[in-house]
């Protein structure tokens, strides 16, 4: 099992599947400059795997993230030089988790805190218990969430709820963040691992191809495009003369359950 961040980050591969715990339980698995500094790693060795379909991302020992580990900020940030290398491994590690090749998905349990939040909405779905609570907290430290973090916020919940959440920096309870759509699930706390295990069944049950492009097509989205241009024409005249279509008109035909294979 390959270990990140001196063990505070743990990688397991099972199948199609791929599973990143936080592993600091003592510290509500806050998260410090060495796991920033791992998630572009992290990313890098899931999109390898070529047999993985997905990638869920959960912490240990009932809560998912209780934020930025603030008890290094002393020496971490205590010279403009150190701040901005802090800031720079967040930003480069929530970046490159975002834009992964592979979907993946946040199972959020307990506390879900300020870069605990950026985390979970790096992720491209995200599921909680109903006891989850969620906050975004730097207003109340006198520091500043970054542009990339506002901007993961913004689009999963619109600005004026952002401005709502950062300004106050209160509790919010999993049904509000569902309403809000800062997650896309809540359910009683014994049933998140079935929800988190069938939505992963349904991802690994589609074509790997379809999900991996229906992902660039929603970052093209959501950094601005709105018509198609030649590489996305070309995306889609490539997945309708593909062997991926081939084979999904087949199954539908025939009123069976597809087969990609590894598409």
């Amino acid at each position: 099992m390959p270990t990140f961040a001196d063990g505070a980050l743990t990688l397991e591969f099972e199948g199609e599947r791929a599973q990143l715990t936080l592993c600091r339980p003592d510290r509500r698995n806050a998260l410090n400059q060495a796991m920033w500094r791992s998630l572009s790693l992290i990313a890098a060795a899931v999109d390898a795997q070529a047999g993985v379909r997905v990638l869920t991302v959960m912490g240990d020992g009932g809560n998912f993230a209780a934020g930025a580990d603030i008890a290094e900020f002393e020496t971490a940030c205590a010279t403009p030089e150190l701040a901005g290398q802090y800031a720079a491994a967040v930003h480069d590690g929530l970046l490159a988790f975002s834009r992964m090749a592979k979907p993946t998905i946040a199972v959020i349990e307990g506390f879900c805190i300020g870069g605990g939040v950026a985390l979970a909405l790096a992720c491209d779905i995200r599921l909680a218990s109903d006891e989850a609570r969620f906050a975004v907290t730097p207003a109340k430290l006198g520091i500043v969430y970054n542009a990339f973090d506002t901007r993961l916020l913004v689009d999963a919940v619109g600005s004026s709820a952002a401005r709502d959440i950062l300004f106050t920096g209160r509790i919010i309870d999993a049904g509000r963040a569902l309403r809000l759509r800062l997650i896309d699930d809540a359910v009683p706390a014994g049933e998140l691992a079935a929800l988190a295990e069938e939505r992963c069944g349904l991802i690994c049950a589609n074509s790997a191809y379809s999900v991996r492009e229906a992902k660039r097509m929603v970052r093209r989205a959501l950094d601005g495009q709105a018509l198609d241009d030649a590489t996305t024409r070309q995306v889609s005249v490539r997945s309708f003369t593909g062997p991926t279509f081939a084979r999904g008109r087949a199954a539908f035909l025939a009123k069976q359950a597809p087969d990609f294979g590894e598409d």
